[in-house]
């Protein structure tokens, strides 16, 4: 198991992909089609997800990516840009770079590469005043030096890591009323003298068999009431703890070559429900402690709900710039890209894209300072972002279902190009622009992306990445600045 302990010996910045593979055998409690995994690094259906990620680890040391990627620290350790924390709007679009270019390496299919955490844990240690406010616990200012010595823990050893906002399920209607369940939710049922005892479960965490350790927050949606005190916390573990346990779904890595399966293979992240037995969380690993009231603005007030957008926005950028690519690959290798209606379709998407790319644009060129003398993108175009791509993503998959047709599903597999039948492969499966097995390996690519069970759960993923829709939607109203139009509307009708 990884050293608890945040003053544990520490490495000098990024890491290669073999130390973070490595890393990942320590005896982690993961359980997968009905069995327990004894090497999540040799497990099938996880293995290929982890050597993708040790690449994109790699890449951080590489010439051409490493200083768009990381920075050199007061010590001289050289760290991930998204731990560093922003002074100024170029410090701002040059976070917005090094996203993007995190983002391309999947082409957006890798939703939460450790950029996307690191962000978070760069604006709660930019935010300790914040942290002050608590008074639970072993008290504000000890809370918050505990969140600035684990983000040095993290910046300095290049953890990976994933997280946990929700509560299961039990009734609908409690969880909207912020009432969480004692029969499931997370709670702490104990406290000692080395920290609290947790149990319960906790949904989702999308890479969690495969990051170093877990960030237990608050969620962004779904606030706690002042009677939900054993449930208001935040603190972060090794996915190695004793007691912790992952239960995953199925795999959607179905073991297929990069050409019958190009994202899936891939790109799988793998999503587990985590299961808390009594698990010890030391006091110097919790941030907040007892406080729902403080827990319930936590992302908003410390801003990191405002960087963790951003990253995200970038991320949806690459990912609507693959959609068109391939989109438009498809209509050009049959012949079709001069046909009205076809461009149509394609222009819609385009159109979605730039409109991310506009918002993205306009959020960065007016960053400006926070109320902790930081920089942060301007918020509104990121809350509209990440309201507008739920609804735009699903519809990107249905005009490509529309393009791609029968073809989707009337493709034969690589090892039908080596086999008895691979003349008839070659000859009928041609197009106007491409040969046969460059046309299956295009559609086989689509088959992933608009069908496949990889491309589904893809399409779940952008429905309720940041929450219900429905409770986003009331928040970004709650946030919008109202007030002056509705004077407006007051003033016109007294004239």
């Amino acid at each position: 198991m990884d050293d608890i302990n945040l003053q544990s010996k520490t490495q000098s910045g990024i890491r290669t992909g073999k130390e973070y593979l490595e890393g990942l055998r320590d005896n982690r409690n993961i359980w997968m089609h009905g069995n327990k995994v004894d090497d999540v690094t040799k497990q099938d259906g996880l293995r290929r997800c982890a050597e993708t990620l040790a690449t994109f680890l790699d890449n951080q040391h590489h010439p051409k990516y490493i200083n768009d990627l990381t920075y050199i620290d007061d010590d001289g350790d050289r760290c991930a840009i998204a731990f560093q924390i922003p002074k100024s709007k170029k410090d701002i679009k040059v976070r917005g770079k090094s996203y993007y270019e995190w983002a391309k390496w999947s082409n957006g299919y890798f939703g939460r590469t450790p950029d996307y955490k690191n962000a978070s844990v760069m604006s709660f240690a930019a935010a300790t005043s914040f942290l002050e406010r608590g008074i639970k616990g072993q008290g504000g200012k000890a809370m918050a030096q505990n969140m600035l010595n684990y983000y040095n823990y993290a910046r300095k050893n290049d953890k990976v890591l994933t997280h946990t906002l929700v509560n299961p399920t039990y009734n609908h209607q409690q969880g909207y009323k912020g009432k969480f369940s004692e029969k499931v939710a997370l709670q702490v049922v104990k406290e000692t003298d080395k920290g609290i005892i947790v149990n319960g479960a906790r949904l989702l965490a999308t890479l969690g068999p495969l990051a170093d350790e877990i960030e237990v927050f608050p969620s962004t949606v779904l606030k706690a009431t002042p009677d939900n005190i054993p449930f208001a916390f935040a603190f972060a573990i090794p996915i190695a703890t004793k007691g912790l346990r992952l239960i995953c779904r199925d795999s959607y890595d179905l073991g297929k070559s990069n050409f019958d399966a190009p994202l899936s293979s891939r790109y799988e992240e793998m999503d587990a429900v985590v299961i808390f037995d009594n698990v010890l969380v030391p006091w110097e690993r919790i941030f907040m402690y007892g406080e729902p009231e403080l827990c319930n603005p936590a992302f908003s007030e410390t801003n990191a709900v405002v960087h963790m957008m951003h990253q995200v926005a970038c991320l949806k950028l690459a990912k609507s710039e693959f959609m068109v690519g391939l989109m438009c690959s498809i209509v050009q290798a049959s012949g079709r890209d001069k046909d009205l209606y076809t461009k149509g379709l394609i222009a819609e998407v385009m159109q979605m894209t730039e409109s991310i790319r506009a918002l993205l644009f306009s959020a960065e060129e007016q960053a400006h300072k926070d109320q902790y003398g930081n920089f942060i993108p301007l918020r509104y175009p990121l809350e509209t972002s990440r309201n507008l791509y739920p609804r735009m993503y699903p519809k990107m998959i249905e005009i490509l279902q529309i393009l791609g047709a029968s073809s989707l599903m009337a493709t034969p597999s690589e090892a039908d190009f080596s086999n008895e039948i691979s003349d008839d492969v070659e000859k009928y499966f041609q197009l106007t622009n491409l040969d046969s097995k460059d046309r299956v390996g295009l559609f086989r690519l689509a088959h992933d992306v608009a069908i496949s069970g990889f491309g589904s759960r893809q399409a779940l993923y952008e429905r309720y990445f940041f929450g219900p829709p429905a409770l986003m939607a009331s928040s970004y109203y709650d946030l919008y600045q109202k007030d002056d139009l509705i004077d407006r509307i007051d003033n016109f009708l007294k004239q």
